[in-house]
């Protein structure tokens, strides 16, 4: 890499509300994209790793020891995707658990996956293949859950599903296959 380029951590926090997937951006307060909303995330520090930058950025945002679960979600290395040189973006994916509902800055706000506003440069695509990977995960994991409250009755879990999916979902073969995979426990 040349000295001109940076490298930047973003952070994909979704949540399951209300029968939709929503994710946690803020808006931009300068240029370039002044007033487009962007994902929470910054420049990696140059003695910090992406794992440690991403926990930094995303504690300015949220109370990151709120997310279920994060992982790497991908990394983009268009040389135009950035208008003020070259910029190497490495994103994340955070899953926040229902019904937690952290304090956020003035400038953050949840938006529905589904209907996003004006997006600064490719964070909308991000998102959207954030969305992918979580779509994607529910086939064959139990990254559900994640999204879900530490208790939850099949309904709330299918509401997750639903959203995280974006189509609506049997109760009855959610729990047919999740009881297949043995990870269900009685709770009373």
């Amino acid at each position: 890499m040349s000295e001109s380029t940076t490298h930047v951590a973003l952070g994909v926090v979704l949540r399951a509300r209300e029968g939709r997937l929503e994710v946690l951006l803020w808006e931009r307060a300068r240029e370039p994209e002044l007033g487009a909303w962007a994902l929470p995330g910054g420049v990696l520090g140059a003695d910090e790793t992406l794992e440690g930058s991403i926990v930094r950025h995303l504690a300015a945002k949220v109370d990151v020891r709120e997310l279920a679960h994060v992982e790497q979600l991908e990394t983009r290395s268009d040389p135009g995707r950035y208008p003020r040189g070259r910029q190497l973006a490495t994103a994340y994916l955070g899953l926040l658990p229902g019904p937690r509902d952290p304090a956020v800055p003035e400038d953050t706000r949840w938006h529905p996956v589904d209907a996003l506003p004006r997006m600064a440069f490719d964070h909308g695509e991000i998102t959207h293949a954030a969305r992918e990977r979580l779509r994607a995960k529910l086939s064959y994991t139990n990254i559900g859950f994640a999204l879900a409250p530490e208790a939850f009755t099949i309904a709330e879990l299918r509401e997750v599903y639903a959203a995280a999916l974006g189509y609506d979902v049997s109760a009855t073969n959610l729990q047919r296959v999740l009881l297949r995979r043995g990870v269900l426990v009685q709770t009373g």
